[in-house]
């Protein structure tokens, strides 16, 4: 559905586009934003960012656990919001290869630092984990 024709449903005025918010229950934004907060999607994003173009294969290897029939959607869903770039090359057998479009190059460039964060902060949350855990067996 298209920001228009959410207008239109939601009885604003021809032409009119609403003000989107991630918050609001309707908004497009708000599917966008869940469809990224995935389990896959912003790896894949971060792995394109980080190593460049990719073929299906390298990109399964390189993002563990994985599978083929998620690494499918996340990408179709990835490219079908402007992200990432499939191009499949005419060889014998067709070469497929993932790049990130200049959407995809800004939105990774956001989260690889938060990436690196979790890195370097997993062991105190996995210690708060821990303590919360003994502190609330029931939980």
């Amino acid at each position: 559905m298209t920001t228009e024709e959410t207008a239109r449903e939601q009885g604003q005025p021809h032409g009119q586009v609403m003000e989107l918010n991630v918050f609001a229950q309707l908004c497009p934004s708000r599917e966008m934003f869940a469809e990224l907060a995935d389990k896959w999607s912003l790896l894949i994003l971060m792995s394109l960012a980080a190593c460049g173009p990719q073929r299906f294969s390298e990109l399964q290897r390189g993002i563990g656990g994985v599978s083929r029939k998620m690494l499918t959607q996340s990408l179709r869903t990835l490219e079908r919001d402007g992200l990432v770039l499939r191009t499949v090359f005419p060889e014998t057998p067709p070469r497929v290869v993932y790049d990130l479009l200049p959407l995809g190059r800004e939105l990774a460039e956001l989260v690889s630092p938060l990436g690196r964060w979790t890195e370097l902060r997993a062991r105190q949350m996995l210690a708060a984990r821990e303590e919360f855990d003994a502190a609330h067996p029931e939980a």
